[in-house]
């Protein structure tokens, strides 16, 4: 199993659109406060349709809390300012991923409690700020799943 951890979120769209893809991957979504919304929100709640149900979503006080109470194998944190792409590491199940708030990303006192090798970044134009947060999760969380073969999948007979 892998974990998404979202530090303050802010976008209650990309929350439910997170809480979505990890109930379809069987990810667990960690939601760091504060938040500017409610997950039983409108917003939150179409976004995410009817997966509720089915996502296994946890809220935390702050990040630390967060980290005692999963106690993931390593975590790596995305980020614009770093060097390594999100590809390059060998995944395993309980590996956890660290995005940042929509408007500004994760503070460097939160990047600098990790490794160097375990801050990555998502290749972009010259030029572009960031990505959405919802599609910079995708993006990560897929290619670790890929990288596990897809571990729990269903599939078509």
């Amino acid at each position: 199993m892998l974990h998404i951890i979202l530090y303050e979120p802010e976008i209650p769209q990309n929350t439910g659109a997170l809480i979505r893809l990890s109930a379809n991957m069987g990810a667990h979504l960690h939601l760091i406060k504060p938040f500017p919304f409610d997950l039983s929100e409108k917003r939150v709640r179409r976004a995410g349709l009817d997966y509720h149900e089915l996502a296994n979503v946890f809220e935390y006080d702050n990040l630390e809390q967060c980290l005692t109470s999963v106690q993931p194998n390593r975590v790596f944190a995305l980020t614009t300012k770093a060097t390594r792409h999100y590809h390059e590491p060998q995944y395993e199940a309980g590996d956890a991923f660290l995005f940042g708030p929509e408007s500004r990303g994760l503070p460097e006192g939160v990047r600098n409690q990790f490794p160097h090798d375990q801050l990555l970044r998502i290749p972009m134009v010259a030029d572009a700020r960031s990505m959405n947060l919802a599609n910079a999760v995708s993006v990560m969380a897929y290619e670790a799943w890929r990288q596990l073969d897809f571990q729990s999948a269903s599939t078509i007979k």
